[in-house]
């Protein structure tokens, strides 16, 4: 079994987040129900029928009830007391995982609940339009040196694996997971799982504190083989309840996820986070002078892209700073955004574990009008490469009141690549350095752009600005062999704390790069 190298059974923002992999059952009859029904409409049950509407229909019902959280207190002592490495061994027994006696091209894996994961998920199947709750047996679980507890559906289970068969491959990898809040994750084919997404967030860095609506049932539909596997999710906190369609469709370079989601608030909402992505950044060529380590570089994510309404390209590196940073990028109907890895060599990196270059980008596109809002960044101090301490996802600029819904639209392209889609005119950052200026507190930069239409007959210019601070000194640097070309400059800040760079290429009027973006902070 393909063990999850962000895994950390500490208290930190990533544990309580979630994220790691875990066990498995086989699929059989549970009678119990996974809600009280005086207090909100019950979950379907076995042989019920499951329509397109059922869950937003249940979803639209249980926003009107009282909240109810689920129990967390009850998780047998021998499952909540497991170390990383005991829980990261429970996997299913041979042949037990659900449709592993079909030819479908994909196997569900029910993950249990353990370690840092004691909140419990309603599982099912959907087939032929029928429902079937995956039932909990011991004998489907292969659990070294455990004597697991007898357990109910409803209090078992933590989420899923989904392994599947990619095109030309042999036997099943892992291709996406759902587990901790309403996080899930995808690979391309021969991927280590990376980037977690959010199906929604309430009030990230909020003064008020964050909300986290919580996976309460999650119901797969049976696949036929070469076809996606469509995953319903019912989400639910305190302020509102949600409703998710998820179709996922594995592939060698790209995996994509697309999404159907509609948002009921239980009170008025005032800061909703669609299309939520987060990963880890520990350090990288843009900020090394804290960091004492051998490797080259330690990140899931190396930057985020934004294309936004007004048609220009962004990339925005990130970074690890000594306080929390909020960036908001403002805009009106987004054509796209996301956490990408563009760096994809072991050289980026030179770590022998942890094979960050092997992780995936994310890039999501509407399929509706998002009309008003921001793109937000949230940049989280972190001391552990484990912490997913970024944090990007899109907030409407409208307010969602008490009783309303809101429904949206949008893909997901989880690849190897950079799947942000630039047109050949428009050249990408390659790299971005930073290092020490020629005296006091100055800082030298180092931004690469790559692109065949770099060498193409014609001028280039530069249009580069600091909102603090002075820039001293620019150069340019040719290496048509590698297609690049390097801008060179020194900030002096002077006194200030904090300036706003912005570099971009330009033919004449014409852009010629994505513009580059970096809030430096001493």
């Amino acid at each position: 079994m393909m063990i999850d190298p962000g895994f950390s059974a500490t208290a930190t923002r990533r544990a309580v987040l979630g994220g790691a992999l875990g066990a498995a059952a086989g699929l059989l009859p549970a009678a119990a129900r996974a809600s009280d029904p005086e207090k909100a409409p019950a979950l379907p049950g076995a042989g019920e029928a499951f329509a397109a509407g059922t869950l937003t229909d249940l979803a639209r019902a249980r926003a009107a009830a009282p909240y109810a959280a689920p129990k967390t207190g009850d998780m047998p002592t021998v499952l909540k007391n497991l170390s990383r490495e005991a829980y990261e061994a429970i996997r299913p027994a041979e042949g037990r995982a659900v449709w592993a006696d079909r030819n479908a091209g994909y196997v569900l894996e029910p993950l249990l609940r353990g370690s840092i994961f004691e909140t419990p998920v309603s599982l099912f199947v959907v087939e032929n339009g029928v429902v079937q709750p995956v039932g909990y047996d011991k004998s489907a679980i292969a659990a070294p040196g455990l004597d697991l507890p007898d357990l109910t559906a409803d209090t078992a289970f933590s989420g899923f694996r989904l392994r599947a068969r990619f095109d030309g491959a042999d036997g099943l990898s892992n291709f996406a997971l759902f587990q901790g809040a309403s996080f899930f994750r995808l690979v391309a084919e021969g991927q280590d799982f990376g980037i977690n997404a959010r199906a929604l967030a309430l009030r990230p860095a909020d003064s008020r504190g964050e909300e986290f609506p919580l996976f309460r049932a999650l119901f797969v539909e049976a696949p036929r083989a070469g076809q996606p596997v469509i995953v319903h999710a019912l989400a639910e906190s305190e302020s509102a309840t949600a409703a998710f369609k998820i179709t996922l469709t594995p592939g060698r370079d790209v995996s994509t996820a697309q999404i159907d989601g509609t948002v009921f608030a239980r009170a008025e909402l005032d800061h909703i986070g669609l299309g939520g992505m987060q990963g880890s950044y520990l350090f990288g060529p843009l900020d090394r002078n804290r960091v004492d380590d051998l490797r080259a570089a330690a990140f899931s994510v190396e930057g985020l892209a934004i294309h936004n309404g007004y048609g220009e390209p962004i990339w925005r590196p990130v970074h690890n700073p000594e306080a929390l940073q909020v960036s908001a990028f403002v805009d009106r109907g987004p054509k796209g955004f996301g956490l990408m890895q563009r760096a994809r060599a072991y050289d980026d990196f030179e770590d022998d574990r942890r094979h960050w270059e092997q992780r995936p980008s994310l890039w999501l596109e509407p399929l509706d009008d998002w009309n008003e809002g921001a793109v937000t960044l949230l940049e989280i101090p972190s001391d552990s490469e484990l912490n997913e301490n970024v944090f990007a996802y899109w907030r409407p600029k409208a307010k969602l009141a008490k009783g309303a819904e809101m429904r949206f639209q949008c893909r997901q392209h989880w690849s190897k690549g950079w799947p942000d889609p630039l047109p050949p005119e428009i050249a990408r950052v390659r790299d971005s350095r930073c290092g020490h200026g020629s005296t006091g507190n100055r800082r030298l930069f180092a931004v690469d752009f790559e692109g065949d239409a770099l060498f193409q007959p014609g001028d280039i210019d530069v249009d580069l600005g600091a909102s603090a601070g002075t820039i001293t000194r620019q150069e340019r640097f040719r290496y048509p062999d590698r297609k690049t070309l390097r801008i060179l400059f020194e900030l002096d800040p002077g006194s200030e704390r904090a300036s706003e760079l912005r570099l971009a290429l330009r033919r004449g009027q014409a852009r010629a790069s994505e513009t580059w973006l970096f809030r430096w902070t001493p």
